[in-house]
């Protein structure tokens, strides 16, 4: 006859191996699943080290022992904190929308009741998983198509003459040149290195500004600090941004105040929306 046992069991047997049952009771007690995910993002959605471990016992208290709403009282007695503590952070929690309050409904027993949930968690680390897997297909795209665009190059048998720059940004463009932009082309192509010139196109096409203006001021920017070289631009680039770096360190230090984090939130979610507009 099969039984059903709620209550912890006790195996009776003297004969036994303190190891063996301690690796049988790491087994068959089971175990809680965190994703890793949540795990690398939790910081970015505005969930403090206590708060995450908080989370991950209220996780088992559902999933192991189908407690859907335990008390600070019962929490508290499996982390180091105090009932008051924990009930100030689980308010922190719902107040910043990581869980909620649901309804549940036990068709066995016939019994709507109230349990923490957790869609709202999931909601924001998908967010961010969104954001973050978006970013990394516009750069993909973008490095794919100034490859190609440097391998047109490349391949051009024209690539050291004014024509063979002109097909490359015909091309790029998508359309003719006109007679003022053809004339352009031959005297960037008469200053600098054809190289140099295919190199500024790159980084306007990955910066989105298909303009001749735009491509002219970084040929002079080189031009002024007399970078002649790709490893000249790179090491000049380096510095630039050292540069940046420290003077944003320096303003930060002198009391410049960060835009709200309200701000930057509705910023995010915008942009995570267009992208599932596109789809």
């Amino acid at each position: 006859m099969t039984r059903n046992f709620n209550e912890s069991i006790i195996k009776c047997d003297h004969k036994v191996n303190i190891t063996a049952s301690y690796g049988a009771d790491l087994v068959l007690e089971g175990f809680t699943f965190v994703p890793n995910m949540l795990i690398k993002v939790y910081s970015r959605i505005g969930i403090t080290d206590f708060q995450m471990m908080l989370l991950i016992h209220l996780i088992r208290f559902k999933v192991e022992e189908k407690d859907y709403y335990p008390a600070p009282e019962t929490i508290s007695e499996v982390m180091e904190s105090n009932p008051a503590k924990i009930k100030k952070e689980l308010t922190e929690l719902l107040e910043k929308e990581i869980i909620a309050v649901s309804e549940y409904y036990d068709k066995k027993n016939n019994l709507i009741f109230e349990g923490y949930d957790f869609e709202p968690l999931f909601l924001k680390v998908s967010d961010v998983w969104a954001s973050t897997r978006a970013r990394e297909i516009v750069e993909s795209e973008d490095l794919i198509k100034a490859a190609a665009l440097e391998n047109d190059f490349l391949n051009s048998k024209l690539r050291d003459k004014p024509r063979g720059l002109i097909s490359i940004f015909e091309k790029e463009f998508g359309r003719p040149l006109s007679p003022i932009e053809v004339d352009q082309i031959q005297i960037w192509a008469g200053e600098a290195e054809s190289f140099l010139v295919i190199e500024a196109l790159k980084r306007a096409v990955l910066r989105g500004k298909h303009n001749f203006k735009y491509i002219n001021s970084i040929l002079m920017e080189w031009k002024k600090n007399n970078l002649q070289t790709l490893e000249e631009i790179a090491e000049y680039d380096r510095d630039f941004m050292k540069r940046r770096s420290a003077s944003m360190l320096k303003s930060q230090k002198g009391g410049a105040k960060s835009s709200p984090a309200e701000g930057k939130d509705s910023k995010e979610k915008v942009f995570i929306r267009s992208l599932y507009n596109k789809a």
